[in-house]
């Protein structure tokens, strides 16, 4: 809960915040990511069946990330940290909320900029540049994968989120379909009686969950409207 008198603020983002800052999101088009079938390029089925096609992916996101910059949202929920304690929970795989100013970010899916070792998963590395290639080996000589929490696979720090959610005072959901699970789920580990606030254009269902309060609207606009409403 509320540490001294700060309110515990926690923000759970999708990839509607990043879409304004020209990062692809695959809400719109069924089962596909930048024209990729999305077991192709994120499971680990796609991994193994070619894994030169999956970091040519991955290589191009990084490429589009680094010309990509943070908007207004990103901005606006740094500076937060002035009034509240925030945790930012996304599902990202961005580093816009980073360089945002965000200082407290748990990211449930992966982040791009980092690699991960095919022999053991706790051995994660900073990628140097944009690319991440075959013969890019982890200290144990095992190729390197990308730090991304794929289709199938377990979302290790999704504890950790749930943990976070029970202690919120406020609850603000961002640019999510809540549809993807066990992400979506989060809302509901949040204290009744904590207000929740969801900002999108399209409104998710999120069904017989108590205190919402809607906001229909992009996340820039609705996250300005928010940030005028609980710093009032």
């Amino acid at each position: 809960m509320s540490v001294g008198n700060r309110q515990k603020l926690v923000v759970l983002t999708g990839a509607g915040v990043s879409a304004e800052s020209g990062i692809a999101t695959f809400r719109g088009a069924v089962g596909l990511w930048e024209g990729y079938n999305i077991t192709e390029v994120a499971s680990p089925e796609g991994w193994q069946a070619n894994p030169e096609l999956v970091l040519a992916f991955y290589n191009e996101r990084r490429k589009a990330l680094k010309e990509a910059k943070p908007n207004l949202a990103h901005t606006l929920l740094a500076r937060l940290e002035e009034f509240f304690d925030v945790t930012i929970i996304t599902q990202n795989v961005d580093d816009l909320h980073e360089r945002g100013g965000s200082t407290n970010i748990i990211h449930l899916h992966g982040e791009l900029g980092k690699s991960r070792s095919t022999a053991r998963s706790s051995l994660i590395y900073e990628i140097e540049g944009t690319e991440l290639n075959i013969g890019d080996t982890c200290e144990l000589g095992s190729q390197l994968r990308p730090h991304i929490v794929w289709f199938g696979e377990m979302v290790p720090l999704l504890e950790t989120a749930g943990n976070i959610a029970r202690q919120a005072d406020i609850f603000v959901v961002i640019g999510t379909s809540m549809v993807v699970y066990p992400a979506a789920g989060l809302i509901h580990s949040v204290p009744r009686n904590s207000p929740k606030y969801i900002i999108d254009p399209d409104m998710p269902e999120v069904g017989n969950i108590s205190n919402i309060i809607k906001i229909e609207k992009t996340a820039t606009e609705g996250t300005k409207e928010l940030f005028d409403l609980l710093i009032s």
